[in-house]
């Protein structure tokens, strides 16, 4: 089973790219983030013509989150039901059962600049996001939760720590928050497999950060032991970062041996 998280920045401009992604590197399951459509206008018929069906939490312009699969998709939540949101009616959070794992996509708010609201407010939505976890799941259910998380967990997660003194993604309460949720009972399934710094899923438009190796690695997969002990590859495709219009994340996937399989 391939899990795969993509963060598009507008699908709307995006699709063919998608599509393109979906026909060469076959997720079972993807989870995409910053749709930036409102559900009425998410393209269920494109996707339902490759073999998958979706599930999607849009506002409009601004962020949006889905999931497509193509072994089944039940039980669709949307937000955290009924905990407080911070960042209510942000459609952040979509979560669906794809082939016996539950599936959790979220888009985590940037925060902006340390000290603001904005800030302030990631660091309550991460919060959320764990009591929400604790609430209605167990670390030793199947489950995976993928997306922009906004966070590189730690130091081998930038280009350069120095270039982010003072900066959101790496100050210690948003490190700390996704340590939490490791701590709740989710491993980092792409480190299972890689422990090397310089790996990053993001790429500023600016300033040539792609060509000269600035990222980041804050587009992650987190599964519970279930899920951990079945992953068997990760990969960052870096190739969907190239050519005409790229997203600034790459797709990352995550590959699990089949819980029937002698050897997962």
């Amino acid at each position: 089973m391939r899990l795969a998280t993509w963060n598009v920045n507008s699908l709307k401009a995006r699709l063919p790219r998608v599509e393109e992604w979906l026909a060469y590197a076959r997720p079972d399951v993807l989870c995409l983030q910053e749709t930036k459509l409102p559900d009425e206008a998410f393209p269920t018929m494109a996707f339902s013509a490759l073999g998958y069906e979706s599930a999607h939490h849009g506002q409009g312009r601004w962020n949006g989150v889905a999931v497509l699969s193509r072994v089944g998709l039940h039980d669709v939540e949307r937000g955290f039901g009924d905990l407080p949101d911070p960042y209510e009616g942000d459609a952040r959070l979509v979560a669906a059962t794809c082939g016996g794992v539950r599936v959790v996509c979220v888009y985590v708010p940037n925060g902006r600049e340390v000290g603001s609201d904005f800030y302030d407010r990631k660091l309550a939505w991460l919060g959320c996001l764990r009591e929400w976890l604790a609430r209605h799941h167990a670390p030793d259910e199947p489950l995976a939760l993928l997306g922009d998380f906004n966070v590189a967990p730690e130091d081998r997660d930038v280009w350069s720590p120095e270039a982010f003194v003072g900066s959101t993604h790496v100050t210690g309460p948003e490190r700390a928050a996704v340590a939490g949720l490791r701590e709740w009972g989710l491993v980092d399934a792409f480190r299972r497999c890689y422990e090397d710094a310089g790996l990053f899923t993001y790429w500023d438009y600016r300033r040539g950060d792609f060509h000269q190796h600035r990222g980041m690695r804050i587009d992650l997969v987190l599964v519970t032991e279930p899920v951990a002990e079945r992953v068997v590859y990760a990969l960052v495709d870096r190739n969907a970062r190239k050519g005409q219009q790229p997203s600034d994340h790459a797709p990352v996937l995550v590959d699990l041996a089949d819980p029937t399989d002698p050897a997962a």
